[in-house]
């Protein structure tokens, strides 16, 4: 039942956000679309006048002219009888004044009604097209991203240890057990020596979505499948949700690291469970480590670079943004994280933050695609 209706009320939500956007871009069509007609009817306006301004010359000065010579002196005026002063004013009253340009007749009811008409019908179509594309995009599931990074202290035997970084899922009424056997499927296509599970695995209680994320017990690595909480772990039972991937054969980190061959690798919790006493320990994780070894952090959200920074990470590992899942929400995102999706430099750490394989909220990625990123790291010895 919770499925059903979350399903129209979600995509309602975001059809309403691009419909208004495209309402507001024809908006701007239909004001430009009516200064046209008054543009071309002053220029028509000034054409007419221009011609009522042309003078004939008067036929002493075109005779002048024609005979190349000086124009003749005119002739001393003569008086005027009686009378022909009203008779001129009487002459003049008969010459028709030039008329005036025409104002532009406004467009008829029945053409701005056309108008308004095709602006409304085509917002409705590219906001129907843009969520059915980006609904498309979200349930096929996500694609595999690969990258290398070449990672400072790695030792040669471990140059091209490949690391598939999945965050995000956010399995709940929408996204289940079916999207979950799917992501396990591509990320164990991918053969990879490590898994990390960056957080947000889930959007509801470990009653509730038990069953659904069952599929991560077939997830595959030479080294295992390591697990960190993100912020919506600590909305629905963190601490239950940690028991939960432990029992399907995923290692917690805890504000805990493990050696592994060729570099260190560290887990922090997210920074939500700060309010519930479970929030990141940088000093316990990271702060006896051996420095001369390779070293990579998973934490959810990118906000806790400086920290890696201190703690002389190598290569931060994390997601949370969804790379923005709905354009132009991605420009807000940018305002809140580092960085928003990709691979970045803060000082001698690297931050990659993937987009995420589900979707939070409606089902639906516009401009930001969901991935699964194998990254590989890469010796500079």
């Amino acid at each position: 039942m919770r499925q059903i209706m979350a399903w129209p009320g979600y995509l309602w939500l975001v059809l309403f956000l691009y419909l208004l956007l495209a309402l507001l871009l024809g908006e701007i069509v239909r004001l430009l679309l009516r200064r046209k007609p008054s543009a071309a009817t002053e220029a028509d306006a000034a054409v007419s006048v221009g011609a009522d301004e042309v003078h004939v010359d008067e036929p002493q000065a075109v005779s002048a002219r024609a005979s190349g010579g000086a124009a003749p002196v005119p002739p001393e005026p003569r008086p005027e009888p009686a009378g022909s002063t009203a008779l001129a004013v009487a002459r003049a009253s008969n010459v028709l004044e030039p008329e005036a340009p025409a104002r532009p007749e406004p467009a008829s009811p029945s053409r701005r009604l056309f108008v308004s008409r095709v602006i409304g019908g085509t917002a409705a179509a590219a906001a129907l097209g843009t969520v059915a594309y980006g609904t498309h995009s979200a349930l096929t599931g996500p694609k595999v991203k690969r990258l290398t990074v070449p990672l400072a202290n790695l030792p040669r035997a471990a140059h091209g240890y490949r690391i598939a970084v999945v965050s995000d899922m956010h399995l709940g009424p929408i996204l289940g057990r079916d999207f979950a056997q799917h992501v396990v499927d591509t990320i164990n296509r991918t053969q990879p020596d490590l898994i990390a599970v960056v957080g947000d695995l889930v959007d509801g209680s470990v009653a509730d979505l038990g069953t659904a994320v069952e599929p991560l017990a077939q997830l595959r690595a030479r080294h295992g499948s390591f697990f960190v909480t993100g912020n919506h772990e600590y909305f629905v039972g963190a601490r239950q949700w940690v028991d939960k991937v432990r029992d399907l054969g995923l290692h917690p980190l805890e504000n805990t690291r493990t050696e592994l061959p060729g570099f260190d690798l560290a887990g922090v919790n997210d920074v939500t469970g700060v309010d519930q006493g479970q929030g990141p320990d940088f000093a316990k994780a990271l702060g006896d480590r051996d420095r001369s070894r390779a070293s990579v952090l998973l934490a959810h959200q990118p906000i806790v670079i400086d920290d890696a920074v201190r703690h002389g990470v190598g290569l931060q590992l994390s997601g949370h943004t969804h790379g923005g899942q709905l354009w132009p929400v991605n420009y807000v995102a940018e305002l809140a994280n580092p960085t928003v999706a990709g691979l970045e430099r803060y000082g001698d750490t690297q931050l990659y933050v993937s987009r995420g394989a589900g979707a939070w909220g409606p089902p639906v990625r516009v401009g930001a695609p969901s991935d699964i990123t194998v990254v590989e790291l890469a010796s500079k010895a």
